[in-house]
């Protein structure tokens, strides 16, 4: 996902600055991280809030397993529900959830 698009994506929540992040990009609003883009897919953060909604909405949440432990492991981070890319109010809804997140979680 090129950044013209991410930016497209966000623009109504405002303007996002984009950084390398996990061999792939990090996603900030005002300072807080709000998206990651993994493998070309773009994931929002969220807690213990607002996981319900991500469920809710069938979203699922990346995990990975560990190299050390071969435990699986969960990451704050979720996929978006299909119909916000093409909805810019519904996005500018999921997108102010996971700053919302960012936010509590102090970083």
């Amino acid at each position: 996902m090129d950044n013209e698009r991410i930016a497209e994506l966000f623009e109504g929540l405002g303007p996002v600055s984009i950084r390398k992040l996990f061999g792939g990009k990090g996603i900030y609003f005002d300072g807080i991280i709000v998206a990651i883009v993994l493998r070309g897919e773009l994931l929002l953060k969220a807690d213990e809030q607002s996981v319900p909604d991500f469920e809710a909405a069938g979203c699922r949440q990346w995990t990975y397993t560990g190299s050390r432990h071969g435990k699986l492991v969960a990451m704050p981070y979720w996929s978006i529900p299909d119909r916000a890319f093409d909805d810019p109010d519904e996005m500018t809804v999921w997108a102010r959830r996971a700053y919302e997140a960012g936010l509590r979680a102090g970083r």
